[in-house]
């Protein structure tokens, strides 16, 4: 069974069209342990929504799992995880923080509770409506 996921990236630092061209991109640099427990549990196949954090806060597209955890070659030190993440699709429309702040069905949305978590398991229920709000039929 797929689960859904949401991962957060600074799009100066690495963005959706960087996503898109690199096709499959190995997804480093997490130094959260709830954010690395997270990627260690995803499953190649599970879907995750792409979010631009800091500039733009917004989801814009849509992130399959192509390889699960493996050590981050990135990490100094510490039992740090990467997975692969392949695109999908861009939203059609993207879907702002504030529309999600202002939408009572995601009042308990990981994003709006947990913000500085950088990687974040999405209910199905959420994962549907999100995808309305983007005009994504994936």
């Amino acid at each position: 069974m797929t689960a859904y996921w949401l991962v957060k990236s600074e799009p100066d630092a690495f963005s959706w069209d960087q996503q898109v061209a690199n096709g499959v991109e190995p997804w480093t640099g997490v130094r959260s342990h709830q954010a690395r427990n997270n990627l260690r549990a995803m499953k190649k196949g599970d879907l995750a929504f792409f979010y631009h954090s800091n500039i733009g806060k917004e989801i814009v597209g849509v992130v399959r799992v192509a390889r699960e955890a493996y050590p981050d070659k990135t990490a100094e030190s510490g039992d740090w995880v990467a997975v692969d993440m392949q695109a999908v699709s861009p939203f059609p429309k993207a879907v702002t923080l504030a529309a999600m702040k202002a939408d009572p069905a995601l009042e308990d949305l990981s994003l709006l509770r947990l913000s500085r978590l950088s990687v974040a398991p999405i209910t199905p229920e959420q994962w549907t409506h999100i995808c309305k709000l983007g005009g994504w039929k994936g």
